[in-house]
């Protein structure tokens, strides 16, 4: 595949650098048969990103399968959160390898225990029927303001506990189609539209863009659910945290050319949120679908004052 042009976009050092890191941890060690190991990468959070263990968990598990059979769904619970100043190991466990099909179990472990557990199937090309839902008619990437330049004009007025996580690097270009204030939320249907691409060039190996989309597949993704309740991950009292996630991967992809991410939440309660998404390319194509289940829990009512006591 001949790598896309790309158009210069300001302020893509430091990004592009983050994503040169990114692609390196991706790679990941080879301590012994089926045991792999991943440094962490710090984006201002504190924890590890939950997109960086699925990709890696997916790395890993794509070590271990036949060259000639891509990946074409992975499933993850997330089981604790990631300490982003030590590494991540990951044990493949190799369920089963058929006619044209084969299952990967992948355990991530920290500080000798799981944080994730992932099932990973991968399937041999074949030709067959095909067809797939159109991409929203939403404008294209070109014009949309980059999701860096939206928090320079944010910091300002954010908390400073809050700027570093705004204000660090990203290894993806993000244009959100209809940008939300994080700071001053408003109701709005659960529903979201963002522009994507690696903030450089990548190599030809499909292998690595499918792990990128499913590193790039935890963005911006259970915030949709908190849409209709007017909140957002800045909200002071709500905990946001992902649960478990699913991908299917349809289609050849690319993502050093941009793909319209496209998001729903169907249902949000009992402090859980589902939301839904489909990976369009430019040409309308859709190359990958994702669901996941958050935590959205809100502990403002917690901290609300109470009314005098009845009778």
């Amino acid at each position: 595949m001949d790598a896309p042009h790309r158009e210069p976009s300001p302020g893509t050092s430091a990004e592009g650098a983050v994503l040169a890191e990114l692609l390196s941890l991706l790679r990941l060690e080879q301590l012994e048969l089926d045991l792999y190991r991943g440094p962490s990468q710090d984006l201002g959070w504190g924890a590890v990103f939950g997109g960086q263990v699925l990709g890696q968990a997916l790395s890993a598990a794509a070590r271990t399968a036949p060259a000639d059979r891509p990946v074409h769904s992975l499933h993850a619970v997330f089981l604790r959160s990631g300490d982003v100043n030590l590494p991540v190991v990951y044990r493949v466990e190799r369920l089963r390898d058929g006619g044209s099909f084969s299952s990967r179990r992948v355990e991530a472990i920290q500080k000798g225990q799981p944080i994730l557990h992932l099932m990973a199937g991968f399937h041999q090309r074949e030709d067959g029927f095909d067809h797939h839902d159109p991409m929203p008619a939403v404008p294209g990437p070109e014009g949309l303001l980059a999701e860096s330049e939206l928090a320079r004009r944010l910091a300002p007025h954010v908390p400073e506990s809050f700027r570093e996580k705004l204000l660090a690097p990203r290894p993806l270009e993000i244009r959100p189609v209809d940008p939300q204030n994080p700071l001053r939320p408003s109701p709005s249907p659960a529903r979201r539209a963002v522009w994507l691409r690696a903030a450089g060039p990548l190599p030809d190996d499909p292998q690595v863009h499918q792990t990128l989309l499913a590193y790039a597949s935890d963005f911006h993704f259970i915030g949709t659910a908190l849409q209709p309740h007017a909140v957002s991950w800045m909200t002071p009292g709500v905990q946001v945290a992902s649960l478990d996630h699913a991908m299917w991967f349809h289609r050849d992809l690319r993502m050093d050319d941009w793909l319209l991410y496209v998001m729903d939440g169907p249902s949000t309660a009992g402090s859980r949120g589902l939301v839904r998404g489909q990976f369009f390319n430019r040409q309308g194509v859709l190359v990958a679908s994702a669901a996941q289940e958050g935590l959205t829990r809100d502990r403002r009512a917690s901290r609300a004052p109470r009314g005098p006591a009845a009778g």
